[in-house]
This record gives structure tokens, sequence and C-alpha cells, in this order.
């Protein structure tokens, strides 16, 4: 017996091993660009994270108009009842626009910012918006109830996470059969959009990502100002 169960701690280190290896193996790694961790997934660079000291910029009095925030809210696929994620919330300047869509569901606040989530608690507080519910996330999930979720939206965010496979596994358990991805991200093919390059992404980057983690985009939204809508659904 003894023996066996040497055999079989043997094997499972082993196994254990190899899948770390694997999920290692998703990721290169170079000197970091002025923008970017030096960290490589399917060809691009992950970008720095956003420090939420920059909340004055995500709250800046012209967003709403640069971004076209009220369109991007009208061709959300949810109603009344509906549970959304938004991961990245930051600010939650569209955590609390989403929250008013879905007055009898709840807005999952994400971010693995505590300063973000003690603002949108403090918001949510003074506004008295109680279908607001932070959460605190790590670099690897979003810490989500497991298939819960009608849609889990993540708005100029995807670029900026340091395990994006990781990540993409533990929304894609959150969300219920029907459930959808939305990625809104700065237009990576338009040298106008004045943003830094790492902080952009193309459709084809998007989708190669994606799809390579069980997801298949079912809208190319490209109706709004300077960003793609691009709206994803569960591969089976």
């Amino acid at each position: 017996m003894r023996y066996l169960l040497i055999v079989l701690s043997f094997f499972s280190l082993c196994l254990f091993g190899e899948v770390t290896a694997q999920t290692e193996n998703d990721y290169s790694h170079k000197e970091p660009s002025r923008d970017g961790i030096g960290k490589i997934y399917r060809g691009r660079e992950i970008a720095q994270l956003m420090s939420f000291h920059g909340v004055a910029w995500l709250e800046r009095d012209s967003r709403e108009e640069e971004e076209n925030t009220k369109l991007t809210i009208s061709k959300l696929p949810i109603n009344e009842n509906s549970k959304v994620a938004d991961v990245g919330a930051g600010s939650g300047f569209y955590t609390f626009r989403i929250a008013d869509k879905v007055p009898k569901g709840k807005v999952y606040a994400v971010d693995i910012q505590k300063e973000a989530l003690n603002y949108i608690k403090n918001k949510a507080e003074k506004q008295k918006v109680d279908n607001v519910i932070p959460v605190l996330g790590t670099e690897k999930s979003p810490n989500l109830p497991e298939n819960t979720l009608d849609l889990v939206i993540m708005v100029d965010v995807y670029h900026e996470l340091a395990f994006p496979k990781e990540m993409l596994l533990n929304i894609k358990k959150s969300l219920n059969p029907t459930g959808k991805l939305l990625l809104i991200e700065y237009r990576g093919e338009d040298p106008k959009v004045a943003i830094k390059p790492l902080h952009k992404m193309t459709v084809e980057q998007v989708k190669k990502e994606l799809e390579a983690n069980g997801f298949k985009l079912t809208t190319n939204g490209q109706f709004l100002n300077i960003q793609h809508f691009l709206l994803f659904e569960k591969e089976d």
C-alpha cells in the first residue's frame, strides 16, 4: 500500500508539473517595451496595468462623447433581470450605467485594485444603488459565481490582463449556457486613434486569442467612434 501511495504521489506531481509547464509555455518573455510588461501571449505584448491613480481620466467629462457610451449601453444584450459582470470596473463608469438597465438583476464590479472597489462601494452607497456588488478579483480569476452570468464586459481592459488564458477560462466558467463576453477595445488598426499602441487591439488579434480559449465572435460592431464592440459566445 505504501508503495502504491508513493507511485500515485509521483504520478500526481508529474501530471501537475506537466500542466504547469503547459500553462507557462503559453507565454514567452522579452525585455519590456515602454508600455508593456515584457510578457507575450500569441504574438502580443501585454500592456502595463493602469493604476487607479488614473481615476480622473476614467471619469473625464469628455468620455461620454468620445466613446459614445450611451450607444454602447443600448447595444448590450441584457434585460432588466440580467446578471452582468464588469471586469476591470475601475471607477464604475460603465458599472452604474449598466446597473440602471438591470434594476431586477445584478452587476458585479470586479477589480484587482482595492482602491477601485472602495470607490465603487462608496458611490453605490451615496447613490443608494443596491444592485452593484463589488468583487475583488485576482490576476487569474474574476472570482465570480459559476454558470450564472448573462454577460461579462471588459472595457479597455483585456489588453492589460497579465494572465489572459487563465482569466478567459474562469470567465467562461462564470457564464451561463447562453452567456456572452463583450470586449470593448480601442481600434488597433486605426493609427488616428490617439492611444498608446499596446493599449489598442485589432480584431484579428482579439479573435486569435479568444478562439484559442473556446469563444466565437458573433458580433463585430464597428459603430463606435474609436473602439471595437466585439461580442463572443462560448464555443464547446
